[in-house]
């Protein structure tokens, strides 16, 4: 077992030392920013404490920083995405005001459901995966999926005999994450599986979804009126729905810079 002597230490070997007792002790972040700090300390004539704190301060907020990401990695995400990228002026369908209220988690913490109705091209993903990776950030265990991945992945389980494990599995993140939902119509024993999934979840943790198909179209999805409704039910009873409208900003931003390109080689032709 090393021993750390206190006095009578060089600089350099207080440095040593104090490397030595980081790695040890796990704290990479007071490892790699110690001299730094105290340089920064002794120009500011910080006092011990401030000096102390400053240090463990750094090594938290790192700390916090690493497992944001490890959580948002576990959550599979196909891309990245913000809320501060997404363009609420291209959409006015959405109010922004009920989306950084949703970004708080909030609903997450209550296990209440999310639903974003639209077209395609109307900003549904792109908020489905930000507010899911502010659930991340808060803290909670957040799974993302396709539906369709969703469902056969439970006719796989299903068929191997694992349908009550996978089924748990589901149940146990605290955000729950349904991309695509209505973009092909399910068979009875696909919807009925995924209904299981949300049975398994109903308030106790949270589901958001994103579908390009109105409740009332959800009949061609789900083509069993009964099922249908129970589904409804699981994913809108007490929760928020998010209509974001029918025009596709993304076929207008692709139609404007098709304009702008167009009148460049006009006006250098």
């Amino acid at each position: 077992m090393t021993t750390f002597h206190r006095r009578g230490l060089t600089e350099e070997a207080a440095e040593a030392s104090i490397y030595a007792a980081c790695q040890r002790l796990r704290l990479p972040t007071m490892r790699g920013q110690f001299t730094d700090l105290a340089g920064r300390a002794a120009r500011d004539q910080m006092s011990y404490l401030g000096f102390l704190a400053e240090l463990l301060l750094a090594e938290c907020d790192d700390r916090d920083r690493r497992t944001s990401e490890r959580r948002i990695k576990a959550a599979g995400f196909p891309r990245q995405k913000s809320l501060r990228e997404f363009d609420f002026e291209a959409n006015p369908n959405i109010d922004p005001a009920v989306i950084h209220t949703l970004a708080t988690s909030d609903w997450v913490r209550k296990s209440l459901p999310l639903c974003l109705i639209g077209d395609s091209g109307t900003g549904k993903s792109h908020l489905l995966i930000s507010l899911g990776t502010e659930a991340a950030m808060a803290g909670f265990k957040v799974k993302y999926t396709l539906a369709a991945k969703l469902v056969n992945e439970l006719v796989e389980a299903a068929d191997e005999k694992v349908l009550t494990k996978t089924i748990a599995r589901y149940g146990r993140v605290d955000l729950l994450c349904i991309d695509e939902l209505g973009y092909m119509e399910l068979d009875r024993h696909g919807a009925e599986l995924l209904f299981q999934v949300l049975t398994e979840r109903e308030e106790t943790n949270s589901v958001a979804i994103a579908s390009n198909e109105s409740f009332s179209g959800w009949t061609k999805t789900f083509t069993e009126p009964r099922l249908c409704a129970a589904i409804v039910d699981r994913l809108t009873y007490g929760g928020n729905i998010i209509e974001t409208g029918t025009d596709s900003y993304r076929l207008a931003q692709t139609r404007a810079q098709a304009d702008i390109t167009a009148g460049q080689k006009r006006a250098t032709g």
